[in-house]
């Protein structure tokens, strides 16, 4: 073990990093830049002295927003010392049994107590505290820390802590879908390192982050997006080195049938720049043609032409600038098209191999035109994974497969997840739950014979007999 120290580096928060910021069941995803004010759970605090700590170091927040790690001290809890009750029956909640009044614990925050010295004396000047339960103390205890505790721990990004992030504070912007979810479209589509694998994909760039993520930075990823770009905003919040950006790919899906059918053209020039370019070509003629006509009118009115000269020049100076810069971003422009047509044909050289292992569609848009053309893409014996917030979606893909065939072993599930509260005497599920996660439509592709059409073998077998009915009469 002789490199401890690079090995005990990966896992120390360096500047530049993104972290997620997490507070009871709030997280926050960041990025650690020197004296830069982040504000989380409606706080201002600066993370430049979190550098060179360990991940899931907890912080205390001091005076003015910097961080100090919080020690860990064997001071006494607010429990020693304290009887616990039989049973809560006797206790009457008016609104009195506590002694401190809020000008009283604003005061002691003015003072400098911390949130355990608080807690303290929150516990000390309580009246029923005593003839509480034990379970009801830890409880009343974990609800104050809550409150004036002020910590927060530093987590590095993963998949399943953005994956709670995102459906505990913005669920509608990952069409609701939860990390148990989420897991299972990984282990479905059979993710792995080395693989080549299709994604469509519109919950701001989880699932596609949590598929490199899976991947390790091995094999290929190819993106296919909407609109006039893909969106990575999720993408980013996991921190992959520069390695892991090598292997994403994108393509437009607007373009699956023109690939499909062989008539894609990823030579294609922009419009607009060659509109652009006609322009200064008659600009530049017009100038020719009107330079003559002004020579020829120079005799009659040379000295008052004289006097306007210094004005006509700082005129042409800025003229000059103006063309300048439109002349570079033509070229920006010009430059980033030839990259958007080179990357283009990249992806587009991949996909015609028709040899890909694993399709993931998660999305807000309909999946069955999505699915049937993706489909074409993967090689046979290869999983498919297909995330709906609703199930009629996915029951209409579900028909569809069945008729088209090149599918077997469909499955339209739906996950039940609640937690549980695991205590000596008191287990029971918690009495809020998620109401649901969506619904996952997988299967895998055969290989299909194409030369025999549809319903062939139904053609081949003999017609059945029909019963020949006697009329009778009476």
């Amino acid at each position: 073990m002789a490199d401890n120290g690079d090995d005990d580096n990966q896992y120390r928060i360096k500047e530049g990093d993104y972290v997620v910021l997490k507070r009871g069941e709030i997280f926050k995803a960041v990025q650690i830049q020197p004296r830069k004010k982040v504000i989380f759970e409606k706080q201002w605090i600066f993370l430049d002295n979190a550098v060179g700590q360990l991940y899931s170091t907890t912080f205390e927040i001091l005076s003015g927003g910097n961080l100090k790690p919080n020690e860990l001290k064997d001071s006494a809890s607010p429990l020693d010392a304290v009887e616990a009750g039989t049973d809560n029956r006797n206790i009457v909640d008016d609104g009195k049994s506590q002694k401190l009044t809020r000008d009283d614990i604003e005061a002691l925050k003015e003072k400098g107590l911390k949130g355990q010295d608080i807690i303290k004396k929150l516990v000390d000047n309580h009246a029923t505290f005593g003839d509480k339960t034990e379970y009801s103390q830890v409880k009343y205890i974990k609800k104050k820390k809550k409150k004036y505790e002020n910590t927060v721990m530093i987590l590095k990004p993963s998949c399943r802590i953005l994956a709670m992030m995102y459906h505990g504070r913005e669920p509608g912007k990952i069409c609701h879908l939860r990390y148990d979810t989420l897991a299972q479209m990984l282990t479905l589509a059979n993710i792995h390192a080395g693989s080549k694998v299709l994604v469509f994909e519109t919950c701001a760039g989880l699932v596609l982050g949590s598929i490199m993520e899976r991947m390790g930075g091995y094999g290929s990823v190819i993106q296919m997006y909407p609109g006039g770009g893909p969106v990575r905003a999720g993408v980013e919040s996991f921190g992959f080195p520069a390695h892991f950006h090598d292997t994403l790919h994108e393509f437009p899906i607007c373009h699956v049938n023109a690939l499909l059918a062989g008539t894609l053209d990823t030579s294609a020039k922009d419009p607009t720049a060659e509109n652009t370019h006609e322009k200064q070509l008659n600009l530049a003629a017009e100038k020719e043609q009107n330079q003559p006509e002004a020579e020829e009118q120079g005799t009659p009115e040379e000295e008052s032409m004289e006097t306007n000269t210094g004005d006509d020049a700082g005129q042409d100076v800025e003229k000059m600038e103006k063309d300048k810069l439109k002349e570079a971003k033509a070229q920006v422009k010009k430059l980033r098209l030839e990259e958007k047509q080179r990357r283009l044909a990249a992806t587009a050289a991949l996909l015609k191999g028709r040899n890909a292992d694993g399709l993931v569609i998660a999305s807000r848009f309909h999946p069955c035109p999505v699915l049937l053309g993706l489909l074409k893409f993967l090689s046979p014996s290869r999983p498919f994974v297909v995330y709906s917030q609703y199930i009629e979606p996915l029951i209409e893909c579900f028909k569809k497969l069945r008729e088209c065939g090149g599918t077997v072993n469909l499955r339209l599930t739906d996950t039940w997840m609640r937690h549980y509260q695991v205590l000596p005497d008191r287990t029971h599920p918690l009495l809020l739950m998620s109401g649901g996660g969506g619904y996952l439509l997988s299967g895998t592709t055969v290989a299909t014979d194409h030369s025999k059409p549809a319903g062939s073998k139904q053609a081949e077998e003999p017609a059945p007999k029909r019963q020949k009915l006697e009329d009778t009469e009476g």
